[in-house]
């Protein structure tokens, strides 16, 4: 049964917008009278939430379970991510590797209307975002092989999904320290990241900037404070991060 109602929740994945009885269980690969049982227990418990249209969506309580996920991180790198913010005033966000994904586990909103591709707790592929890209360099050359192995999606025409070039992408970023993309997940958008590194020099987390992409030529000024700012990250998640930093 656990399987079955993961696969429910799962249905939700990726999508903001309410879902149908029919849509669910589709999704989920049940049968009607089974995803009809399963959903109510949910929306029961406060796991989903009933529209008047009788469409359905993740409940509060899901989304406050949810946010003890990373709270350490979080509660680590905040005030460093709000300095960030404070100091360049674009969008700020930090991400961890969760499988071929970028989790977002933290961001700090710019006034500006930059094209948004996630949220806190939003995943994006790691070859199309700055974050995932600085996550994936430091990888394992086994790890970024197989990764490239597997066919990537490519949310706009800009994204880079070239097995052979994302590798040499990979190790050129490896080597400089950054990474950059340019309308690579949302056409008007571009980012630049650095990774948060321990002393044994494993990158625990991405620290990057979201901005218009009109700005792109201007986004190299701003790694000498993400730089710092990551630095700080990892100093402040140094006593944890052999445990597991998302624990």
């Amino acid at each position: 049964m656990t399987t079955r109602v993961l696969r429910v929740l799962q249905a939700f994945e990726g999508t903001t917008a309410p879902l149908t009885l029919t849509q669910i269980a589709q999704s989920a690969e049940l049968p009607l009278p089974t995803a009809h049982r399963l959903v109510g227990e949910l929306v029961e418990w406060g796991a989903l939430q009933k529209d008047s249209m009788g469409r359905y969506q993740v409940g509060l309580r899901l989304w406050e379970v949810a946010q003890l996920g990373g709270r350490r991180l979080r509660d680590a790198a905040r005030p460093y991510l709000q300095d960030l913010f404070s100091l360049t005033h674009e969008t700020a966000h930090m991400a961890v590797r969760e499988g071929r994904d970028a989790l977002y586990v933290d961001r700090v909103y710019s006034s500006k209307r930059v094209p948004r591709a996630s949220r806190v707790g939003g995943r994006l592929p790691l070859h199309a975002t700055a974050v995932g890209k600085v996550l994936l360099a430091h990888e394992e050359t086994w790890l970024q092989e197989a990764y490239v192995a597997t066919p990537m999606h490519a949310p706009t025409l800009r994204t880079h999904v070239n097995g052979e070039r994302l590798l040499v992408e990979l190790k050129q970023i490896r080597e400089q320290g950054y990474a950059t993309t340019y309308e690579e997940v949302r056409a008007g958008a571009c980012s630049i990241a650095v990774p948060v590194l321990t002393r044994t020099g494993s990158a625990v987390a991405a620290l990057g900037l979201s901005m218009l992409s009109s700005q792109a030529t201007q986004m190299n000024r701003h790694l000498p404070v993400l730089h710092g700012v990551a630095r700080r990250i990892g100093s402040a998640l140094e006593p944890f991060a052999a445990r597991g930093a998302t624990d």
